[in-house]
């Protein structure tokens, strides 16, 4: 995957990727369109699973994805985000409110978010695992960081397990 047309991110995988892994890739670039192009989700969801998921795009081929697991990522984040997003915020430190991150990152810390929410039957170390390993096709600098912590502190307040963060308390 070294290159996706019309501007969306492009990611560098650091690992062979699993069905899920693939789906939640795919599950941010889906929810990074419908932020930047105000896609909505069932063309997103039709335009990924018809030309994208498996396929060959520019030449670039698609890994195989979790369709199901795709589509539940991306109406789940839909449907919930007005109760993620506050969730989000109140997990970032002051001065990186969620307005102020980039779409790719806050279409992470959303499907980390709800994935974390919802899918109690996955493991809290393998959501935020996997969406660090995400957020480093991505990115080079903090944001991996960010995300590790961030999710970390959502572990905690949703699930009430951490890998190690604790949450941030209001002054």
């Amino acid at each position: 995957m070294n290159s996706i047309p019309e501007g969306r991110p492009t990611p560098n995988l650091p690992r062979t990727a699993n069905k899920r892994g693939v789906a939640r890739l795919a599950a941010v670039q889906a929810l990074y369109q419908m932020d930047v192009a105000g896609t909505g989700v069932m063309e997103v969801v039709a335009e990924y699973e018809a030309f994208r998921l498996g396929k060959e795009v520019d030449g670039t081929q698609y890994l195989d994805a979790d369709p199901q697991w795709f589509r539940a990522i991306v109406a789940g984040v839909v449907e919930d985000q007005l109760k993620l997003d506050p969730m989000i915020h109140q997990a970032l430190t002051e001065d990186w409110p969620l307005s102020r991150l980039d779409s790719t990152l806050r279409a992470i810390l959303r499907a980390g978010a709800w994935e974390l929410k919802a899918r109690k039957d996955v493991p809290t170390a393998v959501i935020v695992s996997e969406y660090v390993d995400i957020a480093k096709a991505f990115y080079t600098e903090d944001e991996p960081k960010l995300v590790n912590a961030v999710l970390d502190r959502l572990a905690l307040v949703i699930r009430g397990e951490s890998r190690g963060a604790k949450p941030r308390h209001k002054s």
